[in-house]
C-alpha cells in the first residue's frame, strides 16, 4: 500500500508538496483519475482520486475519510539523549516510529556527549517511518531540551497524576529499580513517558530530580544496551503491553 504525505487536508482536498507530488506523480508515475491514499499527519488516512498530478503540487480529490488509522491505544512519550554518533539516534527515531510513538524529545544530560542536536533529519526519518508503518500520525519531534527542564516542565502538574513516568537508568540508586513490564502491569491508564539517558548514563542527581518528580525507576533486563537500543526496547514494551 502507497501512502503520500498531505502538508493540507482539509477534509475535501489533499495538496502534496513538491517531494510528495514529485514521487507520486514523476516516480511512481499517477495520473489524474488515479485512486491514491493520503495521510494528513495528525491521525486521518484518506482514500483520493488526484485530480491535478502536477509533479510539483500535486492535489487530490478526498473520497473517504478513516479518523484513526494505524494509530494505538496508548500515548508514549520517549525522551532521550542523542548520541554522538548521530545515525545511530536517528535510528532510534525511525525504529520507534515503526513500533509506535507519539513524541520524541531530545534530552541533553550532564554526561551527554553531544550537547547540539538538529531535529531536521528526524522529521524526515519520522514522515518516512510512518508511511512506511501504515500510521496516519507522525511522531511530534521536539526541540532539544535539558534532562533537567525536561524532568521539571515536561507536563502540567493535572495530568502528572494520569501518567505513567519512568526513568531507565543502570545504577542502583535510593529508590529500588523495578522492570519496565512490571511498572507498565501496574498501571491502568494510557499516557506513558520514558526517560532514556546517554552513553554514560544519567548523573546521580539527576536520578535523584526525577524521582522526586515522580518517576519510577526501571531497568530493561540484565544486558547492557546502547542508548538507542535502550530506548527502541522501552517503546517495544509500551506497544506489546497494550497491544
Amino acid at each position: 500500500m502507497e501512502l503520500f504525505y498531505a502538508y493540507e487536508a482539509d477534509g475535501r482536498t489533499c495538496r502534496l508538496d513538491a517531494d510528495e507530488s514529485g514521487h507520486c506523480c514523476r516516480v511512481l508515475r499517477h495520473r489524474a483519475g488515479d485512486e491514491i491514499h493520503v495521510i494528513d499527519g495528525i491521525g486521518t488516512m484518506y482514500r483520493c482520486r488526484l485530480t491535478d498530478d502536477n509533479p510539483k503540487g500535486a492535489e487530490a480529490e478526498v473520497l473517504e475519510a478513516f479518523p484513526g488509522w494505524g494509530g494505538h491505544p496508548y500515548r508514549l512519550t520517549v525522551a532521550c539523549c542523542p548520541t554522538k554518533n548521530n545515525d545511530r539516534f536517528e535510528w532510534f527515531v525511525e525504529k520507534a516510529t515503526e513500533v509506535g510513538v507519539d513524541r520524541i524529545v531530545p534530552t541533553i544530560g550532564e554526561r551527554s556527549e553531544r550537547k547540539v542536536y538538529k531535529t531536521d533529519r528526524a522529521l524526515r526519518i519520522a514522515l518516512s517511518a510512518t508511511k512506511q508503518s501504515l500510521k496516519s500520525r507522525i511522531p511530534e519531534i521536539a526541540e532539544p531540551v535539558s534532562v533537567k527542564d525536561f524532568i521539571c516542565h515536561s507536563e502540567p502538574a493535572e495530568q502528572a497524576k494520569e501518567s505513567l513516568k519512568l526513568i531507565a537508568y543502570c545504577f542502583e540508586g535510593d529508590t529500588k529499580r523495578i522492570s519496565i513490564q512490571e511498572a507498565l502491569r501496574s498501571f491502568d491508564g494510557k499516557d506513558v513517558t520514558i526517560l532514556i539517558g546517554p552513553e554514560g548514563d544519567f548523573s546521580p542527581e539527576e536520578a535523584r530530580l526525577a524521582v522526586e518528580h515522580g518517576y519510577i525507576p526501571v531497568h530493561l533486563g540484565a544486558s547492557r544496551l546502547r542508548t538507542e537500543t535502550a530506548a527502541v526496547l522501552a517503546a517495544t514494551a509500551v506497544y506489546l503491553h497494550f497491544e
